[in-house]
């Protein structure tokens, strides 16, 4: 008995399989959760301008899949149905270039997927810079060479002093601010400009020497989904020791951080003089916070010597 031939139909069904089977290998070795997946490598995020933004890149990238697989298909089956076989005696395939219908397809559908991405990536950025009249907190930040300095103009030492935090050489700065509360960052710089980036926040911003002066918005606002540390940077390259200039965000829970803006505008008394964000945080360790929460100096990175006499050479 001969062999039976295998018709395409066949065929087809075994590529379809096979295609299947490798599809469903792939995404399960990968050892990603369902949520990780629709991230598509979107990083986790700690405030809902995040969220929104990740929104937009999943979707934006489920469009794209979609258009992909749609181009793939058209390709692989105009290569598999319509590729010159034995016998034929035309030159060439039949061709479409006067088919008004489908040129008109192939202009009108990317005009209007254009114009709907730019629609939702439009409405993104709103919602990502918007602000409100009466934030919760307000946080003056400012960046020098370098290093950072974070004030908090709604509570005073009794000095009269707003509350603040320099970083130097042998200290990260801690940014301690609320969850669940709008936050505003007004940002200036001393000297040259710097960046504010937090990248849990997936969200950075220039900070500018003379903001008045410029067309770059220099204040912002967000909301902080949940406590934790989470570093923040210089992304803008301004010297020397720009990679060295990190400070820490501390969000705490809104008890949490009530509490320790009351220690910041008392006296310490066992220096006489208002509490540092450090000694705060002890004294909240002190009463039961999470050591790690409540550490008084940042868990996210650490100092870095700037005194280059201190340097060796590695030759």
């Amino acid at each position: 008995m001969g062999v039976p031939e295998r018709t395409p139909r066949t065929r087809r069904g075994r590529v379809g399989k096979t295609a299947a089977l490798a599809g469903l290998v792939a995404v399960t070795a990968t050892g990603c959760s369902g949520e990780e997946i629709l991230r598509f490598g979107w990083p986790d995020g700690v405030t809902p301008q995040a969220d929104d933004m990740r929104m937009l890149w999943t979707w934006t990238v489920v469009a794209a899949l979609i258009v992909g697989a749609i181009v793939w298909g058209l390709i692989f089956w105009s290569s598999a149905f319509h590729r010159k076989k034995k016998g034929d005696t035309e030159a060439l395939p039949r061709q479409f270039q006067y088919n008004v219908p489908l040129e008109l397809f192939v202009v009108v559908v990317p005009v209007i997927m254009v114009c709907v991405l730019f629609f939702f990536t439009a409405v993104t950025e709103s919602s990502v810079l918007a602000e409100e009249d009466e934030p919760d907190v307000e946080v003056d930040v400012t960046a020098f060479q370098w290093n950072w300095e974070f004030a908090y103009p709604g509570t005073t030492t009794p000095e009269g002093e707003p509350v603040n935090t320099v970083g130097t050489s042998s200290e990260i700065p801690l940014l301690v601010l609320p969850t669940d509360r709008t936050i505003e960052y007004n940002l200036r710089s001393t000297d040259v400009i710097h960046s504010f980036w937090v990248p849990a926040f997936h969200f950075k911003r220039d900070v500018l020497p003379h903001p008045d002066k410029n067309n770059q918005d220099s204040t912002f606002q967000n909301t902080i989904d949940q406590e934790g540390a989470f570093v923040g940077r210089c992304a803008e390259l301004c010297g020397s020791y720009h990679a060295m200039m990190n400070f820490e965000v501390r969000a705490l829970s809104p008890d949490k951080y009530d509490r320790y803006m009351q220690l910041r505008s008392q006296v310490n008394p066992d220096t006489g003089l208002p509490y540092t964000a450090a000694e705060a945080l002890t004294v909240m360790q002190g009463e039961g916070c999470d050591e790690q929460l409540c550490s008084p100096t940042a868990t996210t990175t650490s100092p870095f010597a700037t005194d280059r006499t201190l340097r060796t050479g590695s030759g």
